[in-house]
């Protein structure tokens, strides 16, 4: 008998007033999986909202229910799954759970071993549980599908944002010429992270600042990712998170659309930048498990500076 453990489901599809913390049966890893004794899990905005949250599939779906949220996670190795040697029991690792398989607000939870890495060892298991997804958003998006390098323009939108603020360090690391756009109230945050150049959205036009940009990161879609095109040089790339884009008659660019995957080898870039401070995972708030339906209805009403993570032991 495998045990129990403490908690958060869904029972039925919804909001958060749909999740329950409770116990529930303790997952058994399985072939190529580990069994991670959950240190820290972290809670991202619209998550409730995606088919595969849900289901088995990104759009629609065989129903998997009850289902456990929260895909970032920072815990210690507990059991490992046939077939995995490279982990042992006690190492600390993080990593992106996928997005189709139950997540980490819970005590333990199984997740393959390719998407684990050892944990930056800089950091607490909380500001680990930070970094996952938006810091792997930023930078597949940057490197692998922009393919950005040292010397470049980019323009990131919504630079005080989850990806934006992993965005604007992870471009200055890599030695790019960095402005991005702001809240007024962001403005200096923002500059803190390494931005040359920040834009206060809402009382100026970037447009009308920025020209010739080689990466545009979009994290906001709409009317912004529009007037995107207007900056970028000729043969310049928009790179967007939001939805699929091509560029519009007669501009002589590449877009690119693409949702994050789980990465090893992205998450050991990311560790190094951390360990050699050139990264530091923005954290809002650090809440016990148990409030974690009140951790994801904050993500619908309120304004944050970083990722809100739920510390489960």
């Amino acid at each position: 008998m495998n045990g129990t453990m403490r908690a958060v489901r869904g029972h039925r599809r919804g909001g958060p007033e749909e999740l329950v913390y409770e116990v529930a049966p303790k997952p058994v890893p399985g072939h190529g999986d580990v069994l991670v004794e959950v240190r820290a899990a972290s809670v991202t905005p619209g998550e409730l909202d995606w088919d595969a949250t849900w289901t088995d599939a990104f759009d629609g779906g065989m129903p998997r229910l009850p289902v456990v949220p929260s895909k970032e996670v920072s815990g210690v190795v507990a059991e490992l799954g046939h077939g995995v040697t490279e982990f042992r029991p006690g190492e600390a690792v993080y990593g992106l759970i996928p997005f189709t398989r139950d997540g980490a607000a819970a005590e333990y939870v199984t997740v393959p071993a390719a998407a684990l890495a050892p944990k930056p060892g800089s950091i607490d298991h909380e500001r680990a549980a930070a970094l996952p997804l938006a810091g792997l958003t930023a930078w597949q998006g940057l490197v692998l599908h922009a393919g950005l390098t040292a010397g470049q323009r980019v323009l990131v939108h919504g630079g005080a944002g989850g990806v934006g603020s992993f965005a604007v360090q992870i471009a200055a690391a890599l030695g790019a010429e960095v402005t991005a756009t702001a809240s007024a109230a962001d403005v200096d945050f923002v500059r803190g992270l390494g931005a040359e150049t920040v834009i206060d959205y809402a009382g100026q036009r970037f447009e009308d600042e920025v020209k010739d940009a080689d990466v545009v990161l979009d994290t906001v879609g709409g009317d912004t990712r529009d007037r995107s095109w207007r900056v970028l040089r000729p043969g310049g790339v928009l790179v967007t998170v939001v939805e699929p884009v091509t560029p519009p008659e007669g501009v002589d660019a590449r877009a690119v659309f693409f949702v994050v995957e789980p990465d090893r080898a992205g998450l050991e870039e990311l560790t190094g930048l951390v360990d050699d401070g050139g990264l530091i995972p923005q954290v809002d708030r650090i809440l016990p498990l148990e409030s974690a339906p009140g951790a994801y209805a904050a993500l619908e009403r309120e304004h944050r500076r970083g990722k809100i993570v739920l510390r489960v032991s």
